[in-house]
């Protein structure tokens, strides 16, 4: 047990974090050695297992991630831009792996992230999923293949609690079609069509956002041309996958050298 990588869940309290728990704990490759929830949090100071209505594991959940960092070897962090940022920097300090899943960052989040991926293995992406990674990699060639004359609209949809729109996978996956295409994603984004917008422009790349209920995840890249169609799905029923595509990066991480690296270098595509 003491030979397998130390596992520091983030944000244990949430729904993303319970699941990675009981992933972790599920796991004969990796041992949970500590939980870490923001000051004031119910659940500070309290053994997770028993928090989670279970048995005790032996486990406390803490306010100090710097303690909780020194004694792992992984971070799986599926927070807050803000928390992350400054987990990022500690994990650096502690020299653990830091697996990213939160989405909504921002670019001068990503600076202060890139700058910590100096010192420390950082794996990041919009969505852990085997699936969506291969289905961005599908999105990449088809819009290599197509030229402007197609317009392309990424449509996502999630559930009623998600704070924040487009997902971070849909934007991977526009990125990706972006780059198939040779242009600047920033340069082509449509997005929040409301009212008399006029006409589509080419060669813009539009997403549209659905929340609604439970919904997991769900994405769709739209190829429409003239008298056809293409298009490419993936549907999440379960975000277990993401906790499985989580710890499979922190384990895939623990031999690499310092850097920001992707759920692409990750499964190898």
């Amino acid at each position: 047990m003491g030979d397998m990588p130390g596992i520091v869940i983030t944000g244990a309290s949430g729904r993303m974090g319970q699941m990675l728990i009981r992933t972790v704990l599920a796991s004969d490759k990796a041992r949970l050695v500590g939980c870490v929830e923001r000051s004031g949090n119910p659940w500070v100071g309290r053994d997770v297992g028993e928090a989670m209505g279970g048995a005790a594991l032996g486990v406390v959940v803490t306010d100090d991630p710097l303690e909780a960092f020194a004694k792992a070897q992984a971070v799986i962090d599926f927070t807050t831009p803000a928390a992350t940022v400054a987990f990022a920097a500690l994990a650096a300090q502690a020299r653990a792996v830091h697996v990213i899943g939160t989405t909504g960052l921002e670019p001068e989040h990503l600076a202060k992230i890139n700058a910590a991926a100096r010192h420390a293995v950082i794996v990041r992406a919009g969505n852990m999923s085997l699936g969506v990674n291969l289905l961005v990699t599908l999105t990449k060639k088809v819009a290599q293949a197509l030229d402007a004359d197609w317009d392309i609209e990424v449509i996502e949809a999630h559930h009623n609690r998600k704070v924040d729109a487009p997902s971070g996978t849909a934007l991977m996956l526009g990125q990706a079609a972006a780059e198939g295409r040779g242009v600047d994603l920033d340069a082509v984004r449509d997005a929040g069509r409301d009212g008399i917008t006029g006409a589509r422009t080419r060669g813009d790349i539009g997403f549209s956002a659905i929340r609604g209920g439970d919904i997991v995840g769900e994405h769709d890249v739209l190829f429409a041309g003239e008298g056809e169609r293409i298009i490419l799905r993936h549907v999440a029923t379960d975000r277990s996958i993401f906790a499985r595509g989580a710890l499979r990066a922190a384990l895939w991480g623990q031999d690499k050298g310092p850097g920001a690296y992707d759920m692409m270098h990750v499964l190898g595509l």
